[in-house]
């Protein structure tokens, strides 16, 4: 009876921790069924497209998170990456020279966030916001307002809708940006301390860990994995937006918050991250292919991220 007992309770536990995981697998399921043309490879490839982006933002918003920082700017500024990039190369300078500047511009403003949260010590909330706001003048004030729309080599749109084989090229850049961001939380020192940082900073400090240089790492890392996504999002779009990016925010933390719900319940992850990203980008395509209209979209996947993150602290696994 003891044994069987505890078999339950072992069961129940599994369930509970990749609860998000199973109802994903669902998810799947049901759209597989309902919208044909979801489970072919040609949209199984695109669906990997599509969240490509959303991933490498999400990296970063996650590494912020497990810190204890928010970073509320990454969609404007992806959106000023790729501005900067097709700016500069459809006036004639090299592509090679445009992609560092548009890196630089995120690296730039990651560690301007970082000096006024750390050191001067606003609040990440505020700080970011405030850039957010800041990005979003410049790009429309740059353009006047006004897509982009001129010629781009082929060397720049490879990076958004290019090809390595039969595989786009965003894919691969997503796998290796999640990798890496992996390797750097499970794998060393740096990841060990930016958790411990989130879970206490005081410990953390009292315990001989630098807070203020891994926190700053977090928000620079988090910057410029934003104004990499932009790149990809212009070379994909063959044009300069002003106004892209923007959706990468919310969905972002969306993706997060469903992380969090699973795989190390209540905490940020980046494996629970990537299920939450394939969540938003499974309801997405699916509805598409289903023929839901976008706004009612936008309305599922408001509601999917409220339940998750709801449950969450229903349980008091996050305290938000």
């Amino acid at each position: 009876m003891q044994n069987h007992n505890k078999r339950i309770k072992t069961l129940s536990l599994i369930i509970e921790r990749y609860a998000t995981v199973f109802a994903y697998i669902v998810l799947f399921i049901f759209f597989s069924f309902l919208a044909p043309g979801f489970l072919t490879p040609y949209n199984v490839i695109n669906l990997l497209r599509q969240i490509s982006m959303l991933s490498i933002v999400t990296c970063g918003l996650t590494i912020c998170i497990i810190a204890g920082d928010w970073d509320l700017s990454v969609g404007k500024l992806a959106g000023l990456a790729g501005i900067v990039a097709v700016s500069l190369i459809t006036s004639g300078i090299p592509t090679y020279i445009g992609i560092l500047a548009a890196l630089g511009t995120g690296i730039l403003i990651g560690c301007i966030n970082g000096l006024l949260i750390t050191k001067v010590g606003i609040p990440s909330l505020i700080v970011t916001l405030g850039m957010m706001t800041v990005c979003s003048g410049i790009s429309l004030t740059w353009t006047k307002g006004l897509a982009i729309y001129k010629t781009l080599p082929e060397s720049f749109t490879f990076w958004g809708s290019g090809y390595i084989g039969p595989v786009p090229t965003p894919i691969y850049i997503m796998v290796i940006v999640i990798f890496l961001t992996y390797i750097l939380l499970n794998k060393t020192k740096t990841g060990r301390y930016i958790y411990a940082i989130g879970g206490n900073k005081t410990v953390a400090s009292l315990s001989g860990i630098d807070v203020e240089r891994y926190r700053f790492m977090g928000l620079v890392i988090c910057s410029s994995l934003a104004s990499l996504a932009g790149i990809i999002l212009m070379g994909r779009l063959g044009s300069g937006q002003p106004t892209a990016g923007g959706e990468f925010l919310m969905e972002g933390l969306a993706s997060v918050f469903l992380g969090m719900t699973t795989i190390k319940p209540g905490k940020a992850n980046i494996l629970g991250t990537l299920i939450g990203v394939l969540i938003m980008g499974t309801l997405s395509n699916g509805l598409t292919i289903a023929g839901v209209p976008h706004y009612p979209q936008e309305i599922v996947k408001g509601t999917v991220m409220i339940s998750a993150v709801v449950a969450a602290v229903w349980k008091a696994e996050i305290s938000i």
